[in-house]
C-alpha cells in the first residue's frame, strides 16, 4: 500500500472473488454463473438501448422497479434497485449498523459480510454453524446486533424454511434481519411474503444467478416503504445513477422473459440433483443443497489438491481454506454436459490416487 493510504483499512482484507482465468478456456464451475444465456428480449432491448448510453440513467430505475414489484407483490417503494446484490447489502450495513449497533452472521456464510462490517467500522458477531453445517437460528434470537442471513446459505447450499425464519424476524422486533436470497429461485422458500408484517425485514436478491445476469450487476432489495427509504438516502449520498442504462433495461426484460428464466432454474436443479447423486456414487459426502452449486467433499483425497488437480485438467471449481471446510469445494451446476466432464475428470483423478 502507498504512504497515503488511510490508517482506518490498514488492516482491511478484501473480499477474494472467484477466479476469472484466461490463460486457457476451462468448464467454469466456480462462481455460480448460470450456464444459460440471456432471453432473445434481452438482447434486443440490450442493442437498442445501446444507443442512448450518451444519455444518463434513470437513477429511480423507475421501470425496472416496477417489474419487480409487480413480479413479487409489493408496491414500487417497497423496491430498491442496486448495482449488484452486494451494493444493496453494503448500503444496509452503512444504513443500519455503526459503531454502537452491530450485525451478527454466520461463521461460515458469504464471505463479503465481514469485509462490510470491517470498511464502515461495524462491529460483528460471528455465530458458529452447528457440526451438520446448518443455521441453529435460536442462537439469533433477542440479539443486541442486526443480523443478516443468506438463505440458502453460501457455500453449503443448505436453506432454511420461511417459517423458522419468521420466527428470527418475529424475535428480534428492534433489530433489522436481513434475508439474503441471492439463490432462493434454486429451491428455497423466499421470505418476500414476510414485508408486509415485519417493518424490520430487507429481502435481497439478484439477477445474477437464476437471471443469467451476473455482468449485467443487478441486485435489488425488499422491505417496507421506510426501510427502502432510509436505503435510498445512502445511494442517493453515494451513487444515485448506480444502475446503468443497459442493466435497466436487461433486468426490465428479463422480468417480461420470466417464464423462460424459471424454466432454465428448474433444469439447474435437476441437473443438481444429476449431479449430487453421481459424486456420491463416487464417495463423496456432498450437503443437501437448494442453490445452483453443491458442496462437497470426499475421503479419498482433500479440497486443495481435487481443486488443482481439476484446474490442470481444464476444469475450475471453487475452494475455500478455512479450516472447517477446507476438505470441501464448491461446485457450481452448469449444464448436463459440462457436469459430465466434471464427473469423468473427478472419476480418472480418483483412480489416479489408487
Amino acid at each position: 500500500m502507498s504512504r497515503f493510504f488511510s490508517g482506518k483499512y490498514s488492516l482491511l482484507t478484501p473480499y477474494t472473488p472467484g477466479e476469472q482465468p484466461k490463460d486457457m478456456k476451462y468448464v467454469k464451475l466456480n462462481t455460480n454463473e448460470s450456464p444459460y444465456p440471456p432471453s432473445k428480449g434481452v438482447y434486443e432491448a440490450v442493442r437498442k438501448e445501446a444507443e442512448r448510453l450518451h444519455l444518463y440513467s434513470d437513477p429511480e430505475c423507475t421501470e425496472l422497479t416496477q417489474k419487480i414489484a409487480n413480479r413479487y407483490g409489493v408496491c414500487a417503494d417497497q423496491v430498491l434497485v442496486t448495482n449488484g446484490s452486494d451494493e444493496i447489502l453494503n448500503f444496509a450495513f452503512m444504513a443500519f449498523c455503526d459503531s454502537n449497533r452491530g450485525i451478527a452472521f454466520a461463521d461460515i456464510t458469504y464471505g463479503f459480510y465481514s469485509v462490510f462490517a470491517e470498511l464502515n467500522n461495524i462491529k460483528y458477531k460471528i455465530i458458529p454453524l452447528k457440526d451438520d453445517f446448518t443455521i441453529d437460528l435460536s442462537d439469533y434470537y433477542e440479539l443486541e446486533e442486526n443480523i443478516v442471513i443468506a438463505n440458502p446459505n453460501a457455500p453449503t447450499g443448505i436453506a432454511l424454511p420461511r417459517d423458522e425464519i419468521e420466527k428470527l424476524v418475529r424475535s428480534n422486533p428492534n433489530r433489522v434481519v436481513i434475508v439474503d436470497e441471492a439463490y432462493v429461485d434454486f429451491g428455497a422458500e423466499s421470505c418476500v411474503p414476510l414485508v408486509e408484517k415485519y417493518d424490520n425485514l430487507l429481502v435481497t436478491m439478484t439477477f445474477s444467478k437464476s437471471r443469467s445476469m451476473a455482468g449485467g450487476r443487478i441486485g435489488f432489495g425488499i422491505g417496507s416503504k421506510e426501510l427502502i427509504c432510509d436505503l435510498n438516502t445512502i445511494k442517493y449520498s453515494t451513487n444515485p445513477y448506480n444502475v446503468n442504462r443497459l442493466s435497466q433495461i436487461a433486468g426490465s426484460r428479463a422480468i417480461d422473459d420470466d417464464e423462460y428464466y424459471m424454466n432454465n432454474a428448474k433444469k439447474i436443479i435437476k441437473t443438481r440433483e444429476y449431479t449430487k447423486k453421481n459424486l456420491e456414487a463416487l464417495g463423496f459426502e456432498v450437503l443437501s443443497s437448494s442453490a445452483n452449486f453443491l458442496f462437497a467433499k470426499s475421503d479419498k483425497i482433500n479440497g486443495e489438491e481435487l481443486y488443482l488437480k481439476l484446474k490442470q485438467r481444464g476444469v475450475l471449481v471453487r475452494h475455500f481454506t478455512k479450516p472447517k471446510i477446507a476438505d470441501f469445494n464448491r461446485i457450481t451446476i452448469g449444464t448436463r454436459e459440462q457436469m459430465d466432464v466434471l464427473l469423468t475428470q473427478i472419476k480418472a483423478i480418483l483412480e489416479g490416487e489408487k
